[in-house]
């Protein structure tokens, strides 16, 4: 009796690696993930060129492990597992405290080159250029971090941005942000990497001094919330017991605006009232109900604007949630994407009268950035 339970673990695996074959092969393939907010590999097509040059093992191998039964509850049990013996941030995401889910530092191997793309452009350019960078969430909020992690050299670098940038206006948003994380305030989303609706009116209010204008108060928005968020960094973290964010729409009833968005890769044109698209709220990722999300190129005119200047905004995804606060401030928006827009900005401030240039930039999408070299 004591030898045939010798080989009950074995037994056990075999059982174990059996069911999950059968389950790979009887169950349905999935399309898409909604925790993880991808598309799924699906099962690669055979050829004998493909299983000679090793592709065919590379993609059946993916899609393997994305169709494999369970898929959610490995990947979660992985991250947990990583957690409790210590291993937290192994996966390029720290949970940390009060819910945050952090992503480590990026590299800034290319800060310095993108940079110089932006002061070449801004001394050419002949309106001024302003630069606002988002601080990464694991600077500001420092004190939600474990114990053991990578640092995050937000000080250093925004030294080294300040000084490469002698022909641009460049507007640290360092100390706000962490006095209104201090306040008790949530700057950046728990579980997603853009700042929050209130971290935007905190950048937009710091930009009114050096653009010109004087901010709208926090009472002169109308904000509704929506529960349910989870954002970007929740779906690549396996820690799927976290709770939601919050998304809000802070808007000013006082605006009279036309949203227009150009789509370059079929040439199609969409035209609406409102800058926020609720619709997205159905969706897996809700940020893009500020501005519809990604574009290479969107238009934004207000008529009850307080200047009749035109504003130029070269942009990452933060400045999404950013741009309906300068809405009230610019008769018109122009906003480009330049991970989509391959069109020499110099010749659009020429072509559209621009009065004024904004750069607004994630530090960590500043650093990744391969697209600044359109900045001529």
């Amino acid at each position: 009796m004591k030898k045939a339970y010798k080989f009950l673990p074995a037994a056990i695996f075999l059982i174990f690696i059996i069911g999950m074959m059968v389950l790979f092969i009887v169950l349905p393939k999935k399309e898409y993930s909604s925790s993880e907010k991808r598309y799924l590999e699906q099962a690669p097509k055979f050829t004998v060129d493909s299983l000679l040059s090793g592709k065919f093992g590379e993609d059946f191998e993916k899609f393997l492990s994305d169709q494999t039964a369970g898929r959610n509850f490995w990947v979660g049990l992985s991250a947990y597992y990583n957690y409790a013996i210590g291993n937290n941030g192994s996966n390029g995401i720290y949970l940390g405290k009060n819910g945050y889910l952090v992503n480590d530092p990026e590299k800034m191997d290319d800060l310095g080159r993108n940079i110089g793309y932006i002061n070449e452009f801004a001394e050419k350019c002949p309106v001024d250029t302003t630069v606002l960078v988002a601080p990464s969430t694991g600077y500001v909020c420092a004190d939600i971090l474990p114990d053991v992690h990578k640092q995050y050299r937000d000080d250093e670098r925004f030294e080294e941005m300040n000084a490469a940038l002698p022909s641009a206006k460049f507007v640290d948003v360092r100390e706000a942000f962490k006095k209104e994380y201090a306040d008790g305030n949530q700057i950046y989303y728990k579980t997603d990497h853009h700042w929050t609706a209130y971290g935007a009116y905190t950048a937009y209010r710091e930009l009114g001094s050096v653009l010109g204008y004087t901010p709208h108060a926090k009472e002169d928005y109308t904000v509704t919330s929506y529960p349910g968020f989870y954002g970007t960094t929740y779906s690549s973290s396996g820690f799927w017991l976290t709770d939601p964010d919050t998304v809000e729409v802070w808007d000013n009833p006082a605006n009279d605006t036309t949203i227009v968005t150009s789509i370059t890769d079929n040439g199609n044109v969409t035209e609406q009232k409102d800058m926020f698209y609720l619709s997205h709220l159905e969706d897996d990722d809700k940020y893009p109900i500020y501005l519809d999300g990604n574009h290479p190129y969107t238009v934004i005119k207000n008529s009850a604007a307080s200047s009749n200047e035109k504003l130029l905004v070269i942009k990452d995804s933060f400045a999404h949630s950013m741009v309906p606060y300068l809405a009230d401030h610019y008769s018109e928006i122009i906003m480009v994407d330049l991970r989509y827009y391959s069109q020499p900005v110099s010749r659009l401030v020429e072509n559209e009268g621009i009065d004024r240039v904004l750069v607004v930039y994630s530090i960590d999408n500043l650093a990744t950035d391969t697209n600044l070299g359109w900045l001529e």
